[in-house]
């Protein structure tokens, strides 16, 4: 009867140990991604940019922005003020084409100007059940670099100004574009 107490009692406590599988809960912030807003250059109001797409660097897609769009195409254009794009989580460097009027048949309308963000990451843990996030700091010095592709009529973009180098969090804006 003592061996059957004894056994018991050390089941017992060899699973009160174990816990129950996490879930992680879709309201823990995870990775940040980088939020840009829009401002008409001369007043320094929001202004939405005009079917943007955004593509990666040595990317053929661009990033969904509308997942619900009927034509495929337009998941990949916006229309908004504000958008919110990841940076990538394995490099201290992510390139991305900004490509405005980008569904245009007429090329003379569409221009396209690359900016790449030069950043340190740094990996938090979060929980057992979500893991590990990642978040950047916009590099002081150098933080990003505007490129034009060559297009006749020159920048679309007139000026990049960091608001918020520290990218822990996208209830913020990061950074401010000026077109």
């Amino acid at each position: 009867m003592k061996k059957i107490l004894f056994t018991i009692i050390v089941i017992a406590f060899t699973f009160s140990s174990c816990e129950k599988d996490d879930i992680c809960d879709p309201n823990t912030p995870t990775t940040p991604r980088l939020v840009i807003s829009f401002l008409d250059r001369t007043n320094s109001t929001p202004k939405n940019v005009t079917n943007l797409k955004v593509i990666g660097e040595k990317m053929t897609q661009g990033i969904i922005f509308n997942e619900n769009a009927v034509v495929e195409s337009d998941k990949y254009l916006t229309n908004a003020n504000t958008i919110s794009i990841p940076l990538k989580t394995n490099e201290d460097i992510t390139s991305f084409r900004f490509i405005l009027n980008a569904n245009s048949t007429n090329l003379d309308f569409v221009n396209e100007d690359v900016i790449q963000f030069n950043y340190t990451r740094q990996n938090i843990f979060v929980s057992r059940a979500c893991g590990y996030k990642t978040i950047f700091t916009l590099n002081r010095n150098n933080p990003f670099i505007l490129t034009d592709s060559n297009n006749p009529e020159g920048f679309w973009i007139q000026n990049v100004f960091v608001e918020e180098p520290n990218i822990e969090f996208e209830n913020e804006t990061h950074i401010k574009i000026y077109f």
